[in-house]
């Protein structure tokens, strides 16, 4: 883990929303970390984010760490396949995109979970935000993408 070096990224532009969305592909939350503040129109999700950035150089136990991820200037939320109904249920994140709509700066930002789930966002204007915290841990556990599961 590379201690000091908490992520601080901030996305405005779609090419700056897929960096965002590299360093938190497979990142692990739970329905109930989930918020919707309608009145400040702000979505944020606490996510356990697994370090990328460290992965290429490092060997052995990888790390994770606490992460906020915020949505600023969300005008409405909508979900597929996302739910507090299972409190346990833990959703993995795989990518985040942003579509303009024709009158710029707002657009759709779609948040796309492995199993077919997906939080779709109108926002205003892009304006996302991703705060690594403190706390950080190792795991064994290396996201793998082409591991054959049988």
């Amino acid at each position: 883990m590379a201690e000091g070096r908490a992520l601080r990224l901030i996305a405005e532009d779609a090419g700056d929303l897929e960096v965002i969305s590299s360093a938190v592909q497979d990142a692990v939350l739970k329905a109930e970390n989930i918020k919707f503040d309608r009145r400040g129109r702000r979505l944020t999700l606490e996510v356990n984010r697994f370090q990328w950035e460290d992965a290429k150089t490092k060997r052995g136990p990888q790390g994770r760490v606490r992460a906020i991820l915020a949505f600023d200037t969300v005008l409405s939320v909508k979900t597929r396949a996302v739910t507090k109904a299972d409190p346990d249920m833990v959703y993995s994140l795989l990518s985040l995109t942003f579509d303009p709509a024709g009158e710029p700066p707002g657009g759709k930002v779609s948040i796309l979970f492995a199993g077919d789930g997906e939080l779709s966002l109108e926002v205003e204007a892009l304006d996302v935000t991703l705060l690594d915290s403190a706390y950080e841990w190792t795991t064994r556990h290396r996201p793998d993408h082409d591991k054959k599961r049988r």
